[in-house]
């Protein structure tokens, strides 16, 4: 189980309803290094991270890419495997031991029929996640390299000194050589 409250930031729901939500998330731990989805598996589920920090990627091409890093109080999932049973495009591993709370696909799927506001609520969350999408669309396309460092380190200093940078730089859409030059500068 999670604490509802934990849970009223994504979903808009009275106490009575984020309660009985809550109560459709158990604890999970992962180690350091340990998935929680693997890219082409069929076990989609959502999880909240409670402490630790996980990083979303796939192979594409040959090569890792780095499509986000989720911190404590963030919802992570692969959204096509949560709700179209596909198989996982994206791999989540735990880059520190993890404490998390998971609800599986099909609890998710069931809470239509349990939540009265459920159809709101998860409509309000699913466009969260459609605004989010695009406001990277559009700092790849409108900013350079340097303004998307800036942004996020500004949102994210902590990440800095925890997750290895070549994650930071394919996340920010550049090789680690150019987020060295853009530190390197900073720093000067």
């Amino acid at each position: 189980m999670i604490d509802p409250r934990q849970l009223q930031d994504f979903f808009e729901l009275p106490p009575a309803e984020l309660e009985r939500l809550s109560r459709k998330f158990s604890p999970l731990e992962l180690a350091k290094g340990e998935d929680f989805l693997r890219q082409g598996s069929y076990h989609p589920r959502m999880a909240f991270v409670r402490t630790g920090y996980l990083r979303i990627h796939t192979e594409t091409q040959g090569k890792e890419v780095t499509q986000w890093i989720a911190l404590p109080g963030y919802l992570v999932t692969d959204l096509a495997a949560l709700f179209y049973n596909q198989p996982a495009r994206w791999t989540i591993t735990a880059l520190t031991d993890c404490e998390m709370s998971v609800i599986s696909a099909a609890d998710y799927a069931g809470l239509a029929r349990e939540i009265p506001g459920w159809s709101r609520a998860e409509r309000s969350f699913i466009a969260h996640c459609f605004v989010t999408l695009e406001n990277r669309v559009l700092s790849f396309l409108s900013m350079t390299a340097r303004q998307r460092y800036d942004a996020f380190f500004a949102n994210h200093p902590e990440l800095f000194n925890t997750v290895p940078l070549q994650y930071l730089a394919s996340m920010l859409g550049m090789t680690p050589e150019t987020l060295s030059r853009i530190r390197a500068g900073r720093a000067s």
